[in-house]
């Protein structure tokens, strides 16, 4: 059999996006227990390290662990499935990322932010290879076409932008203050 570089290229892709998928699942299923009971929060805040603060955070709420857990997990199944390889990239990025800061910020075992950014490291190299359709997505999103008219009718169209702006803002402030 003979292989080509595309193959070749596929073949690593594939691997690297195994190594993803199965950090996203056993992190992702693994939230239910990971957080519970993580710490003491009988303590103050000024006596816990920044790891155990950040425990201490994700240890109040299980339903909002159980849906970091199935977002990993989702994110996971989304590079996974070579179709929707790219957006799971995505989704995944913004989890990790979110993850690598929180390692930093919080102090949590080097371990851990290591592992974090190897995953997104491996993602990187995924969309790297998937560059050129990434750079026509962008271009696709970004590109608008530019609409012929007056600068008078322009300024109107601002100007009852501006005036629909303050009436969302007002009910904005009803809804979110006032209720």
């Amino acid at each position: 059999m003979n292989l080509t570089k595309k193959d070749k290229l596929e073949i690593f892709e594939n691997a690297i996006s195994w190594i993803v998928v199965l950090a996203m699942l056993i992190y992702g299923l693994g939230k239910v227990a990971q957080f519970e009971d993580a710490v003491d929060v009988n303590k103050t805040v000024a006596e816990m390290t920044g790891m155990e603060l950040m425990w201490a955070f994700y240890s109040y709420s299980k339903s909002f662990v159980i849906t970091l857990g199935i977002m990993e997990v989702t994110g996971g199944i989304l590079i996974l499935i070579k179709k929707t390889r790219l957006i799971g990239c995505l989704l995944t990025t913004a989890i990790l990322v979110n993850v690598i800061l929180q390692d930093i910020f919080y102090g949590v075992h080097l371990g851990a932010l290591k592992a974090a950014i190897l995953y997104q490291f491996l993602i990187l190299v995924i969309l790297w290879i998937h560059k050129d359709k990434m750079i026509a997505s962008i271009k696709a999103l970004v590109n608008f076409e530019k609409v012929q008219q007056t600068k008078a009718k322009y300024f109107v169209k601002l100007l009852i932008a501006f005036g629909v702006f303050v009436v969302l803002r007002i009910l904005e402030y009803y809804f979110t203050i006032k209720f």
